[in-house]
Parts: structure tokens; sequence; C-alpha cells
């Protein structure tokens, strides 16, 4: 049907057999989410400072009245059916709200975060598009980061008669509780009428301003014909949600009731509308909330137990100091409203009808949503943190953690001033004076550096990153403040007892990695990182004047290269050359933790003549940057080949794994590690028969940079088949808990298939040439839009837009078709377009 209503794109389609685990995160960067399901139920109430997966609030839910003239009302709940896995319960069926009618057919359409509920129902004289989104704007954190969900209804009334309709929405004030603790006392709603906004304000006199429960809550509206209720009736056997429904049946409004001593209020806003015949009408609800006392690092309400510097220790959040309460939320919100959406729908909108594969698009965009979890939060200073995942209901390992968060891409190309902060942090407050970097950070700032162990990839790859934030910013005043402490942590690696303590370019040290385990001796991923480590530092290093450490820097990588390609490289792949050292007083304290081998003269939990997944993850990372082969090219292209053949696996009927299980039964997946050539050590490192999907980006995304598209989009298509709304949740990829940050490596796929590279040091911007017509989507964290290339007989027409920021740019290349260079420099404001020529070349 035609509609006046703004039509959204849609990457994603799930029907109404795979609703049951799907469930889109709505929320900002750094304020939590409560999300909505696949049915158009509201689930996972995670906006109190924690994780709280399964935390469902009482009588929460939107309704619809219908009426066609002198015929009886028809209400339903806005929700799909209750599949039939959730029927039998101790006392019946335990699904939340299990009781109301509901929609017979309900789909799922997403490209996030926009999320669209479709109903219908025979019965039903309208049939019903529920429009669900946050703000999400690339390179505008602070939009980003509302907390805030927006609920659009949009009515369709198929029939040749009017009908009278009204949506109520209603929530409980569950100010006190955060899902784990704590319970609501003392609460209370107020209907509030301000500036053209209408809602239910809810507060509480039963907390402590200080408490890590305390806050506010709103559900408010634009529309003008409202009824409401601030609380309802206080009766017993259920009949406190039949007075509701029999209030609002009676005439598609509602009547207040007395709170009567209630501790968790409801409240309740309904919102009148005719819809003509074959018309349509649109209500837009807006659910925001304030809970500004986030507390460091807490797990159930105690500190992490891996550290001991947060007891009661204040953070807040950042959020909170842009709005006063909930209903401040609201009002700034819903006074922008149609720019926010304008602008999210522009992006998505551009992302979406790039030439890229649709698996590409979907899990690139749809792994972003871990940014606005309870994974990630900003303190009220404006830094960013992150746990690596989430427990239902506590955080999942503290302290932004290095080797973790060194695979994602997401936040650098997004959100550029949200990694310059993230560097700031690892670089300027969590690496002590002699270089070594807490792959933990603790909390408040002034303990960053007191976590004991030292990561090597961790603390490599964070230096790559200075280099690719860098780049990306440009920002010279940035560099010089970052980098003293960066080539410190370089340094590091030369101390006695260290990775690198004979400087030969070779890691050979005790090398605690993202595996919870230390390796003994060389290795390619620690290896590699190394490499790419010193290339960084040798271009940074050459920047700032330091020409003779910059040569150091490529001797040491110059002869690391040769000595890996010539001595790990096996014809196939990379191993694990395994050096035990004679005592734990040969180790540098700072670079041992005790999950690894307990004698390390002769080490368990190692890789081995192993053939690893992301053996690799230095050269990801340096193709990313734009330092080009920090490895044999050859060597690097068989690797991935043999990686392709020995890990990726179809059916695990046949699989063992003494861990945990992320893949079952008839799905496929690329294995942690295989041992093709045997030789495999009896206990292993700890993982090797797992699977997680952001080591299975980091290879599918090597993959492609080496031209075998076919074989990274094999295996990223393997991954979102897992995450298909029926067996997993599409917005939810677990490792060690929900919504991992290394999943967000899928965004490097963007940048391999695309060949995106920007650079705001020089002004240049390159993309691979295409054979073909062809449009790109681009963002470099500061400004993003679209590249299309039209090809012709002797080389390609190239429109680039920029449809946010600006942009400086001073040469354009095409990969294997050309560049051209703008002598003067061009820059491109938001809104306007640079059309030049390519010509071939040779």
């Amino acid at each position: 049907m035609p509609t006046k209503y703004p039509q959204w794109p849609v990457i994603k389609y799930y029907d109404q057999e795979h609703l049951r685990r799907t469930a889109l995160p709505l929320g900002g960067i750094g304020t939590g989410t409560v999300s909505l399901g696949g049915r158009g139920n509201l689930t996972d109430w995670e906006i109190v400072n924690r994780p709280a997966k399964g935390f469902q609030l009482q009588n929460s839910f939107f309704a619809l009245y219908t009426k066609v003239g002198d015929g009886e009302p028809v209400m339903r709940a806005l929700e799909g059916v209750i599949p039939p896995e959730d029927y039998e319960g101790a006392r019946g069926a335990e699904v939340p709200n299990h009781g109301l009618p509901r929609f017979r057919q309900c789909v799922f359409e997403a490209a996030y975060p926009l999320g669209q509920v479709i109903l219908n129902d025979t019965d039903v004289p309208l049939s019903v598009r529920l429009q669900a989104f946050n703000p999400l704007i690339p390179c505008d954190a602070d939009a980003s980061g509302i907390p805030v969900a927006i609920f659009r209804f949009i009515l369709y009334n198929n029939t040749d008669q009017p009908v009278s309709a009204a949506i109520a929405g209603s929530l409980q004030n569950f100010i006190g509780a955060d899902g784990t603790r704590g319970k609501a006392q003392g609460n209370f709603n107020t209907y509030r009428e301000e500036d053209g906004l209408r809602g239910i304000y809810m507060q509480s006199n039963g907390l402590l301003a200080d408490a890590e429960q305390f806050g506010t809550l709103a559900l408010t509206t634009t529309a003008e014909h409202v009824t409401y209720r601030t609380a309802w009736a206080n009766y017993n056997w259920g009949d406190s949600l039949l007075d509701f429904w029999d209030d609002f049946g009676g005439d598609g409004r509602l009547e207040n009731r007395e709170q009567d001593g209630v501790d968790a209020p409801m409240g309740s806003l309904a919102v009148n509308v005719d819809v003509p015949a074959q018309g349509e009408a649109a209500i837009t609800f807006l659910l925001t909330w304030h809970f500004p006392n986030r507390m460091a690092w807490r797990e159930a309400g105690v500190n992490h137990p891996q550290s001991g510097f947060q007891t009661d220790t204040y953070i807040g959040n950042y959020y909170a100091t842009q709005y006063a309460d909930a209903w401040q939320v609201a009002a700034k919100t819903a006074a922008r409203l149609q720019v926010l959406e304008d602008d999210t729908v522009k992006f998505v909108q551009a992302f979406a009808e790039a030439d890229l594969p649709d698996v590409v698009k979907e899990s690139a965009l749809f792994n972003v949503s871990t940014l606005r979890t309870q994974t990630v939060f900003r303190t009220a200073d404006g830094n960013v943190f992150g746990w690596e995942g989430c427990d239902d209901t506590q955080g999942c390992c503290f302290g932004s953690c290095t080797h973790v968060w060194n695979y994602e891409q997401a936040t650098a190309f997004l959100f550029g001033d949200l990694a310059l902060k993230m560097r700031e942090v690892e670089f300027l407050h969590a690496t002590r004076e002699d270089g070594g970097m807490s792959f933990r950070v603790e909390l408040p700032l002034d303990k960053a550096s007191q976590w004991s162990v030292a990561a090597a990839d961790g603390q490599m790859g964070c230096i790559m990153k200075v280099y690719r934030d860098w780049q990306l910013a440009g920002d010279e005043e940035w560099l010089l403040k970052v980098w003293p402490m960066a080539r410190r942590a370089l340094e590091f690696c030369w101390r006695r007892g260290g990775w690198d303590a004979d400087k030969d370019g070779v890691m050979e040290g005790c090398q605690h990695n993202t595996m919870d385990v230390e390796y003994y001796g060389p290795n390619p991923q620690m290896g590699i990182w190394y490499l790419g480590a010193l290339r960084a530092c040798e271009e940074m290093a050459r920047h700032v004047g330091e020409k003779d450490f910059a040569d150091e820097c490529h001797a040491l990588y110059a002869n690391g290269r040769e000595w890996i390609d010539a001595h790990l490289f096996n014809g196939e792949y990379y191993e694990h050359e395994i050096r035990p050292v004679r005592s734990n007083d040969d180790i540098f304290p700072m670079l041992i933790w005790d999950m690894g081998a307990k004698d390390v003269s002769n080490p368990v939990l190692q890789l081995g003549a192993g053939c690893l997944v992301d053996q690799l993850v230095g050269q990801y990372m340096a193709h990313v940057c734009g330092l080009g082969y920090v490895v044999d090219p050859e060597h690097a292209r068989q690797t991935l080949q043999s990686i392709m053949k020995h890990n990726f696996k179809t059916g695990f009927y046949d699989h063992f794994n003494h861990l945990r299980s992320f893949v079952l039964n008839d799905e496929s997946a690329l294995v942690m590690a295989t041992y093709p050539r045997g030789q495999r050590p009896a206990r292993p490192f700890p993982y090797y028969n797992e699977v997680m999907t952001g080591f299975e980006y980091t290879a599918a995304v090597g993959m492609m940079y080496e031209g075998l598209d076919s074989d990274g989009l094999k295996c990223i298509e393997a991954v979102r088949e897992r995450y298909d709304g029926r067996k997993r949740s599409p917005f939810d990829e677990a490792e060690c808990g929900h919504h991992y940050a290394r999943a967000m490596a899928s965004w490097a796929a963007v940048l391999a298939l695309t060949g995106f590279h920007y650079s705001a040091v020089d002004h240049s911007m390159a993309f691979k040439a295409s054979d073909t017509p062809v449009t790109y989507f681009w963002s470099n964290g500061y400004a993003w839009g679209t590249c299309q290339q039209t090809p012709g007989d002797t080389g390609s027409a190239v429109e680039l837009r920029v449809l946010h920021g600006s942009l400086r740019l001073h040469k354009l290349t095409l990969k294997g078709g050309g560049s051209v260079t703008f002598d003067d420099g061009r820059t491109i404001e938001a809104g306007d377009r640079l059309q030049c020529r390519v010509q071939k070349t040779g």
C-alpha cells in the first residue's frame, strides 16, 4: 500500500519461523538498551547500568483498539503469536503478556538500527507497521548516544469504512530494580504536558539519589488526543490487568486510577486517531530513561573478582551530563526527532544501497549494535570503556581488554572521536612509565595502570591502532600527545626477560595473549602483530622527526619478517615454535598470568603445529591501516587458503569440543585451530576446538584482502546463518558473553571489498577499481558518504559524495585503475559532491 510515512530500508527479512530469538537493542552509545523482540514485544530491560538478559517488566506492552461503525470493538496486543516452544511452563505459558489477544501474522524487517514489525490479522480491520529505532548517525556520538527508544505505529485501513482506533502504551515504574538487585519502593508517576509533549513521568521517593538504581523514566507522545493512567487499580487475581483491558476496550480511552500504595505503579498513555477508509494514520511514542549512577566494573553489586580498585567507585554516565532527567531527554529528542530520523535513515539507506553482498551488510551493520549495549559505556568525563561482552546479569571480563578490542573496526571508522579517547586511555593512563600496558584498565583512571599483566597481542595492536586513528583523524597535536608513550610501549618489548629481549624483530619470550594463556617461543599470531607495530612506529617516528628510531624499527621489522617467513611458514601456513624457558625468573614479571602453564620449562596450553584461524590477524590489521604486507604476500594468500581448507567445517555432529559450544549440529563454521600435520599438543591452548565469530571475521576479511572473496563470503554466510533469529539473535554474536566486542571486526569486510582507505595526514582516499558500474559506501570516522564509479574504455568517471561531515582531499586513487591529484586540494562539505575522471594507468 502506498504510504505518506517514511519508507525505511531493509537489509534482512525474518519470517514468523525466525522471530523467537530476534531481539534488536534500542538505545544509544553508553546508555543501555531495551530490546525489540521479533514479535513486537519489549524484552531485556538493560537500561539500569548493567546487563539484564531476561529482565521483563510486568504488564508493559502496546495495545490496539479498533472499532468500525456500530460494530463491536476489536483489540489486540501489538505483538505476534507466541511460538510453540514457549507454550509450556509450570503454570502454563510464561511469556510476558501471554494472556493478551495478539495478531496471527507477524514478520520482522531489519536494517540496524531500524527495526520494523508488520502485523496482520483477518479479524482486525487495521494492519500495523511498527517502526522502532534509536538515532545512529556515524561521526556524531552525541546524537547516537541518546537514552531513547522511538516507536512509530503506522495503521493501515484495508476496509471501505473509517475505523476509530487507539494505541495504549503501558509501562511499569520499576525504578529501584536493575534485573539483579534492588526493588521498587516509593515510586510514583505524574502526567505532564509541556511544549507539545504529553506523557507519564516516572520517579521514586524510595531511593537515595546516589543509589545505582536511582533514576527516572518517561513514556511520552507527540500526539494531541491523549488519555492516561498514572496508576492501575490495585486488585488481586490479575484483575488489575482485567480492569485496564475493560477500560481501554470500552472506547479506546483511559480513566485514571489511584495508586493505592503500590511501590511499582503502572503508567499508561493512550492516543486516539481516526483512520479513513483505505487510508492510514500514525502514532509515535518515546520511551526515555535517565540512570546516572554507574559504578566502576561492577558484577552483581560487587567488584569484579579480578580487580581490587573499584569499591563503590562512582564513574557516572556521559549521557546523564547532557540531560537532567528522562523528561528532558524526551523533550529534546522530540524537538529534533525528524532530523534525527532523517539522518539515521540517510546513513542506513546509503549503506543498504551500496554494492556489497547482503550478508556483508548484515554482519557489519547488525554488529554495530554492540556499541549501544551494556558491553560499552561512557563515563561522565566522556571517556569510552568496554567489557569484552556481557553475561546475563553482569559484565564479562572487565577493562576494555586490549587483545579483544584490537579486532573490532566499527568504532574507528564510524565514531573516530570515540576511538581517539580509547587510545588516550590505553597510552596516557593504562601504560606505565616503563612502557608496560595493563591490558585491562582499572577505574578510576588514576588506577588505570594497576592491572599487573601486559598482553603481547593487545599491546602491539594498540600501537597499530594509534597509527590507524591518527591517519583517519589527521590530528598532529593528538599524535604528539600519545606518541611518547606509544614509543615506550614498543621499546618495552626489548626489556630483559621480555617479548623480544634479543632485539631481533622476533617475539620469542613469554607472550600472554587473547587465548588467555601464554605462548612460549615464536608464533605467527603475536609475531605478526609485532611486525605491524614496528611498521606503524616506523611511520610515526619518521613523521615526528625521530629518524634514528624509525630506521631502527625498520631494521627490526625487516629482520623479523625474513625470519618468520623462513622459519615459521611450513609451506601451507605459519606454525608456532615452542621454546620453553628455564624458570619464571627468566620472564619479566608483567608478562605472565596465572591462567597459563604452571611449568614454564615444559609449558602446556600451546598452539604448536596447529593451523590457527587468526594467525594472520596482524596482517589483517596492517591492511586496515594501509601499511601493506608485513609478511610475504604469497605466504599470506597460501595461509588463508589453508585456513579455509583445514578449519572450515560443514556439520558439527561429529565434532568434539571440551569447552563452550557456539556452533552445533548441521551448522558450518571456521574452527579455531586444526592439526592437519599431526603433532597436536596433549593439551593445546584452551579454545582450539571452539568457534567464535570475531576470529572467523578476521580470517574472512583476510581472504577478501587476498581476492579470495568467495571463501570469505562463505565464512561470513556461515556465521550469519547461525544467527538467524530462530536459533540465536541476529543482534547478539556471543563469545565470552553476549554482544561480544570482537565481532565488530565484521566492519572490516566493508573495507576489504571496497578497498577503502583514507589518510587525513596526506588527504588521500583510495578505493578498489571496478570493471562494472558500482557504488561504494565509505566512512572514515569523521565524514561519510558514497563513491560511484562508472568505468569506460580509458578510465572511470567518479562521483564522490559527502553525506555527513567534511572531507579534505588531495589525491583519489582507484587501486588497479589509476589516480587523480588535486593540486590545490579540495574540501567537500556535507551535501556536496566531487566529480572527476580517473585515467587508467599502464
